[in-house]
């Protein structure tokens, strides 16, 4: 035992003692006179001084524990008020980091670095919804994406009758104008408390309304670079989306497909019929693309007469059909001009990315050689080519 354990005892015991030899005379002397007026006045001092000393001492010990309680009550409140005004600091500086740009990568970051601060060392994901598709936001922990997936989809209600959510993780949609925004899932154990449980919903809610304002900042960028005549995207905004899109396919492993294509002796129909005939097929080309392409896949007028989509999330074989459908669509239906129609062909590149692929301007130029390959073999058809990581 150590000696600090047994040195406070040691000196009470012999400063009772010494208390005892010391007044053992005067105390005797008091006893003999409380016996004296027991005896002359017919009294029970004695027990009743017994009494009031149990009784006061019983009750300072329970007014001791009384104060005891109390103080570790206080020293716990003072805990909790502590934890939740840390709580509360990391929420603003989540809503403050959000507000500080309004575009998609700022929001992505700052939901990376503040989501996984409000609660430490747990399991903690965000997917968000982005053109019917969901993709992951954040994820720290040992949860897989389709996992990830399958969970926000069964908060919002999504994909029919499910058991349960992976990992029984508690989950915090949100829901904006009856369209899924995001959702936040969190490890069910220990369990959360009522205020954790506020400061998550606050969260998940400044954070779908940071994507919503991404969404909509996004939606003005875009529209400032449309191309009036045809109603697609300018080449900035062509090379933009690439690397957007490379680096989406870096994060979730998935290739996709560029093509791109040049309407055949385009200068003849200018020559022929006027640069109003011209700009009469530019136009019906752009209506043919978004008619048959998905309101997914990105549509730039690259130059001239030349486009480039990207198609996300597309295999080659995927992407050679797209090829062919545009192709006939572009062929088969005559342009109305004047009093008559022109007729108009195509020729197509197509290329398949793969995960790995950095450079936007390689893509572009390795989808151009396939399309100036169509080009050489004869117009009005389609030709592909693949990356060297693929390959190799």
């Amino acid at each position: 035992m150590h000696f600090s354990r047994i040195s406070g005892p040691l000196l009470t015991t012999g400063i009772a003692l010494a208390s005892y030899v010391l007044l053992s005379r005067p105390l005797a002397d008091a006893f003999f006179r409380i016996g004296q007026l027991d005896e002359r006045f017919d009294l029970q001092a004695a027990p009743a001084v017994v009494v009031i000393s149990l009784v006061f001492g019983f009750y300072q010990f329970y007014r001791r524990r009384e104060l005891s309680l109390e103080a570790k009550d206080a020293s716990q409140a003072s805990r909790d008020a502590s934890i939740r005004a840390d709580e509360m600091a990391r929420l603003v500086s989540f809503g403050h980091a959000l507000t500080r740009f309004p575009d998609f990568d700022s929001v992505r970051a700052a939901a990376g670095s503040h989501i996984p601060m409000l609660l430490p060392q747990r399991r903690v994901w965000v997917m968000t919804r982005a053109k019917g598709q969901w993709e992951p936001l954040v994820n720290v922990g040992e949860t897989s994406a389709p996992d990830r997936e399958r969970a926000a989809r069964h908060a919002v209600g999504e994909g029919g009758l499910q058991l349960g959510t992976p990992g029984e993780d508690v989950c915090f949609p949100m829901v904006i104008a009856d369209t899924p925004v995001c959702v936040l899932g969190v490890a069910a154990e220990p369990p959360l408390t009522e205020h954790q449980r506020s400061v998550l919903s606050t969260s998940v809610a400044l954070l779908a309304g940071a994507l919503k304002n991404a969404e909509l900042f996004q939606e003005v960028h875009e529209n400032s670079l449309q191309d009036g005549l045809t109603g697609c995207f300018n080449r900035t905004h062509a090379i933009e989306s690439l690397d957007t899109e490379l680096r989406r396919s870096r994060r979730s492993k998935r290739p996709f497909s560029v093509l791109m294509f040049d309407i055949d002796t385009f200068k003849s129909i200018n020559d022929r019929f006027g640069h109003l005939c011209g700009d009469a097929v530019l136009a019906a080309i752009g209506t043919r693309m978004r008619a048959a392409l998905r309101s997914s896949d990105v549509k730039c007028r690259y130059g001239g007469d030349e486009f480039l989509v990207i198609l996300p999330e597309t295999p080659i074989t995927g992407a050679r059909q797209v090829c062919e459908t545009l192709r006939r669509a572009i062929e088969k239906e005559p342009i109305p001009w004047s009093d008559g129609t022109v007729t108009a062909t195509a020729s197509f590149g197509v290329t398949e990315i793969s995960p790995g692929e950095i450079d936007p301007l390689a893509i572009v130029a390795r989808t151009d050689a396939a399309l100036y390959r169509s080009k050489q073999e004869g117009r009005n058809r389609v030709s592909e080519t693949q990356s060297e990581l693929m390959t190799a």
